[in-house]
């Protein structure tokens, strides 16, 4: 007997016992059940009989009948209950209780780790929220959220990463639109990256120049490609800038010089490299060959203040944040300082995304409010020397003011930073 006949057969039974059938009634019904299973047993198909059987009206039937059946029907059915409520429709009251419902939260962060986890503490002790910063480099953090986007839950509730990743991403399929209060005011959107908010600016940083004022005055400072020439003419050797495997530092340096003598473009920011917008550029690798004598190529942003500090160099490619942990470190002398040349030099920003699977949604959403708030960016420029993400924070610890903050350039896309590295490389190092 199929599974179909047992629960007509059970249900008949119900109604015999809820119901005073009349011997009319009981009849009919019980040749219905017998018609049933003569058909099922011969035909082994019997989904199409059992159907048509059962929505086909039997003739003669009484309404109580009918009645008794519905009601039997509806005992056996529960009532359906409402689906959970969509983030985005709670307040921002409920979506903090879910969050401390959930009770914990993952940052996946590439940089900084341990530095970070004592400042999340206070994120924990306001809302009783556990939070989790795993190591992890930027490729390592990337790949394993490429690789659990397919999943209906990922280990990854928060992701640091930057404006190129998400520009090639698809947005509406990865990344969860942000809730935060303050959204309207965050940083969502840099150079040709528009994420739609879905993904908000956390860190800021700047390239330019650390330097020794016992060595250098202000107001000798090059701030043109001309001056900078001049200078190393007559100081050799004094300025130091890192290849491009060991930072950005260095590469932000070879961009500005191109920029300067081949000109500007926004063909630079483009999806892939048009030969035509990069034919002038033979000026710049002269440029660096010609002054090969007059500056060190370096191996890494770190290096650059090292042996500045050692006094081997007068100026070298810095970054801003960089300089300031050092300087808060005790790694180097206090007294270096930090510029932006009046030719621009590139600036970036570091963003926070949740992925569509976060195991912890709504812990997730407070703690990105949290990371990208007044407060916490307040915290991090005076830690980290960072520049601020939200308009209402402080920046007075930045060594960059706000002023040389209007020189900031952006970095060219992925294809052109790769291609003038490549070229940086193998006609100048090389």
């Amino acid at each position: 007997m199929t599974k179909f006949m047992e629960i007509e057969m059970t249900k008949l039974k119900e109604i015999e016992m809820t119901t005073k059938l009349s011997r009319w009634r009981l009849f009919v019904a019980l040749a219905l059940v017998f018609a049933l299973v003569a058909a099922a047993c011969g035909d082994d198909d019997d989904s199409p009989v059992v159907s048509d059987t059962e929505d086909a009206p039997v003739e003669g039937d009484d309404p109580a009948v009918e009645d008794t059946d519905d009601d039997a029907s509806a005992e056996e059915d529960p009532p359906a209950t409402e689906g959970p409520v969509a983030l985005a429709d709670l307040t921002w009251d409920e979506l903090v209780a879910q969050a401390q419902e959930e009770g914990e939260v993952s940052w996946f962060q590439w940089f900084l780790q341990p530095e970070f986890r004592p400042l999340v503490e206070a994120f924990e002790a306001e809302y009783g929220i556990d939070v989790t910063v795993p190591d992890g480099t930027f490729d390592s953090i990337h790949d394993k959220f490429l690789a659990e986007s397919g999943r209906d839950s990922g280990d990854i509730d928060v992701m640091s990463t930057w404006a190129p990743f998400i520009e090639k991403s698809d947005i509406d399929a990865l990344f969860t639109p942000l809730l935060s209060p303050d959204l309207d005011v965050l940083v969502t959107a840099f150079g040709s990256m528009d994420s739609e908010g879905t993904a908000a600016a956390f860190w800021g940083n700047q390239t330019g120049f650390a330097y020794n004022p016992d060595l250098i005055s202000e107001d000798e400072l090059p701030n043109t490609i001309e001056e900078m020439e001049a200078w190393m003419q007559a100081n050799p050797k004094r300025f130091g800038f890192n290849e491009p495997e060991g930072g950005g530092a260095g590469p932000s340096f070879v961009f500005a010089v191109i920029r300067s003598l081949a000109g500007d473009s926004d063909a630079y920011f483009g999806p892939e490299v048009d030969p035509v917008a990069v034919e002038g550029w033979d000026v710049a690798w002269d440029w660096f060959n010609d002054n090969s004598d007059n500056f060190v190529i370096t191996g890494t942003n770190a290096d650059n203040l090292t042996r500045l500090n050692d006094g081997e160099f007068t100026i070298v490619t810095s970054y801003e944040d960089l300089l300031f942990s050092q300087i808060q470190q005790g790694s180097v002398s206090a007294d270096l300082k930090f510029y932006v040349p009046a030719w621009g030099s590139v600036g970036s920003r570091n963003f926070v995304v949740i992925p569509q699977n976060a195991p912890n949604p709504a812990a997730a959403q407070l703690f990105v409010h949290w990371l990208t708030s007044a407060e916490t960016q307040t915290t991090f420029n005076s830690v980290f020397g960072s520049s601020p993400s939200h308009p209402d924070a402080d920046d007075s610890n930045s060594l960059v003011s706000a002023a040389e903050r209007e020189l900031q350039t952006l970095w060219p896309s992925d294809p052109y930073y790769d291609y003038f590295t490549e070229q940086f490389v193998e006609l100048v190092v090389n």
